[in-house]
């Protein structure tokens, strides 16, 4: 299998937890991030998570939790440029149920 997505950097720590399963190219990726506890919903929003270019441009998304499988999906509203670097970002302040925010704030690179 190809691989459609290229990662270019990650926060430390990430490298064994991202997976890419990819059958064709597409410039409307969604992201999935799967957590091992539940979320606060009102923590799964457009401002703790979100997308940029590298030059910090917002892409507009669309954000979705499953409490079922304790997933987030991030589905961007515009196609992604190609050749374009873009960072998913996750930030502090998405916690838990219970309160508990991530340690640290956690980027992704990555090109389409």
């Amino acid at each position: 299998m190809a691989d459609y997505l290229s990662i270019e950097g990650m926060t430390q720590g990430l490298e064994g937890k991202v997976k890419q399963d990819l059958k064709f190219k597409t410039g409307n990726f969604v992201w999935k991030v799967k957590f091992n506890v539940p979320l606060d919903p009102k923590t799964v929003n457009n401002v703790n998570l979100y997308v940029t270019t590298e030059g910090l441009s917002p892409l507009k998304t669309a954000i979705r939790y499953n409490s079922l499988e304790n997933m987030i999906e991030i589905e961007p509203l515009e196609p992604y440029a190609q050749d374009e670097t873009y960072i998913l970002n996750l930030t502090t302040n998405v916690t838990s149920l219970g309160g508990k925010a991530l340690k640290e704030a956690q980027q992704l690179r990555f090109k389409i």
